[in-house]
């Protein structure tokens, strides 16, 4: 009998653990401007499973292709995802940072991962379910984020490609002739 719950044991950790391999994604970000470079983020499926499908859907639809890192600052964070007004091949960025997709907000996905170097977020406005597509990406921590913004994802490579992204000027961050994202794909 303990042989037989030993097995069925070991089956059942191997199952979760290649559904736990499915669910893997990473978005991963070619840089361009300034500066130029590859970023990967995991993906965090557990921790805020909307979030990341929103993500996958708006990668794959191509419309985080050529759209501005539009507010940058330093020891702080790099915001990008603005897909109505941040993109760069379509003229002025003056309105960057006010739009989003044509898909409805999202509730927040609030968790207990911290805000640090690396971690990847949920931007939004002042009510905590009005996240739409703009994300941000961290330079260091920030605990006074922690449980106030959705977690989804974190850097796995290319952290040196986020810390060189080009800076904004003032409080706001505002970015004159950003970097962009020039590509942005999901490997499974």
């Amino acid at each position: 009998m303990k042989k037989i719950i030993l097995v069925l044991t070991f089956l059942l950790l191997g199952t979760i653990n290649a559904i736990a391999e499915k669910e893997r994604n990473v978005l991963i970000l070619d840089v361009a401007g300034e500066n130029s470079g590859t970023i990967k983020i995991e993906l965090l499926h557990e921790v805020a499973p909307l979030h990341v499908e929103r993500i996958i859907t708006l990668t794959n639809n191509g419309l985080y292709d050529n759209v501005a890192f539009h507010r940058v600052i330093e020891g702080f964070m790099a915001q990008t995802g603005d897909v109505q007004f941040g993109r760069v091949d379509q003229g002025s960025l003056q309105k960057a940072g006010i739009g989003g997709s044509d898909l409805p907000d999202l509730k927040a996905e609030f968790s207990p991962l911290p805000f640090r170097k690396g971690t990847v977020g949920m931007a939004r406005a002042q009510n905590p379910n009005s996240a739409n597509s703009q994300f941000f990406i961290m330079f260091e921590e920030a605990p006074f984020l922690n449980g106030q913004y959705t977690v989804f994802g974190r850097v796995i490579s290319g952290q040196d490609v986020v810390d060189a992204i080009k800076r904004g000027q003032g409080q706001n961050g505002a970015v004159a002739d950003p970097d962009y994202i020039a590509s942005a794909r999901i490997e499974e």
